[in-house]
């Protein structure tokens, strides 16, 4: 699934300059199925991840793999105009298409579902990731228990959680440009490279994140609801301070990129918390849970982009603070809802079931 995600919006990034010249109908369409193919690879992901991370390990690796997604905004944000002005705008679509094909060739080869089968790495290494691991037997046949799903308050945390984290961080990757432009009165030239700032913090910022909750838990410093509540905490409180603040200092250039910056680098903070929350919960489950929960959150996403939109059209100055405050306020409810009902352990419908014959 994460493989043929990638592979189909590497191809249909490819066509995209071709399917400019036929209209903005045949773009929409192309725009609309990659953001499918791109669900499906960003949620992939966790059932690989439900085998392969050791619990000691988790937060510090799909932090990792998770940091890409920020410094890959970084990467296009600060050469997309570079390659633009140079070759023209449709070779951005074909060198990261090509770059997402090579990527999908990679994938292919190296990547295993399980390490038990997994040709390349050590004995040594195999058996320290399937000893780590709860024993899951794969049953081939088990039904989705949906009933128990939606009332488990724990699961409702994390959708919350969801929820709460895109809201400002949608605003943020779709409307940082603008409020670069028409807050601080910065050139289109230079807006690009202030653009990719916060993305670069965030990557960095979700890598250390993994790394500090790992750390805590190998040293058994804090209990692992704990840190996921820490760090769920760290990165959806931080941010908001950060909102509000935004417009009392709009006057001062310096502070509002730092804050800026902090904004997306802060909030990635979520990723050793609430985001990755699944894994623990209910890992027979965790790509199937990932997608509601990105759902959630997409959906947040577009009333928070509407929402704003719709703030700063009315006026510019105080649509931007009514805009970060709604925004914090968000953030504090998804915040309170997980402290209250968020747990780490395996819940009673995940765990394998053993049948007896009489």
């Amino acid at each position: 699934m994460l493989g043929a995600g990638l592979l189909i919006s590497s191809l249909l990034t490819l066509s995209t300059p071709l399917a400019a010249d036929f209209g903005v109908i045949l773009v929409i369409v192309i725009r609309t199925i990659q953001g499918m193919a791109q669900g499906m690879a960003w949620t992939g992901q966790f059932t690989i991840w439900a085998k392969w991370a050791p619990p000691l390990e988790r937060s510090k690796l799909t932090s990792i793999a998770g940091s890409g997604v920020a410094f890959g905004s970084f990467i296009i944000l600060c050469v997309g105009g570079l390659i633009s002005q140079a070759l023209g705008w449709p070779f951005i679509f074909y060198i990261f298409g090509s770059i997402g094909c090579v990527c999908c060739l990679l994938w292919f080869t190296v990547i295993y579902d399980d390490p038990s089968y997994h040709p390349c790495i050590s004995v040594r290494e195999k058996e320290h990731i399937v000893s780590s691991l709860p024993h899951q037997s794969s049953s081939p046949r088990r039904s989705v228990p949906i009933k128990a799903m939606i009332r488990c308050l724990p699961l409702w945390a994390i959708f919350t959680g969801f929820f709460s984290h895109f809201w400002l961080c949608t605003i943020i990757i779709t409307y940082l440009p603008t409020y670069i432009s028409s807050v601080l009165h910065v050139n289109i030239s230079d807006s690009g490279v202030l653009s990719s700032l916060p993305f670069i913090a965030a990557s960095s910022c979700t890598i250390l994140g993994g790394q500090l909750a790992d750390f805590l838990l190998s040293r058994n410093l804090l209990r692992l609801i704990t840190v996921r509540k820490l760090f769920s905490s760290l990165g959806l409180l931080l941010p908001s301070l950060c909102a509000v603040a935004l417009p009392f200092v709009a006057s001062s250039y310096i502070t509002t990129i730092i804050l800026l910056i902090l904004i997306p680098g802060t909030s990635n903070l979520c990723d050793s918390g609430f985001i990755i929350n699944t894994l623990d919960i209910a890992p027979r489950y965790a790509s199937f849970l990932m997608g509601i929960s990105r759902g959630f959150g997409l959906i947040a996403g577009i009333i928070s982009s509407t929402a704003t939109g719709f703030l700063i059209s009315q006026d510019s100055v105080s649509g931007w603070r009514n805009v970060f405050f709604l925004a914090a306020a968000v953030n504090m409810f998804g915040l309170v809802f997980y402290l209250t009902f968020g747990q780490a352990e395996i819940q009673y419908w995940a765990k394998e079931r053993t049948l007896t014959r009489l």
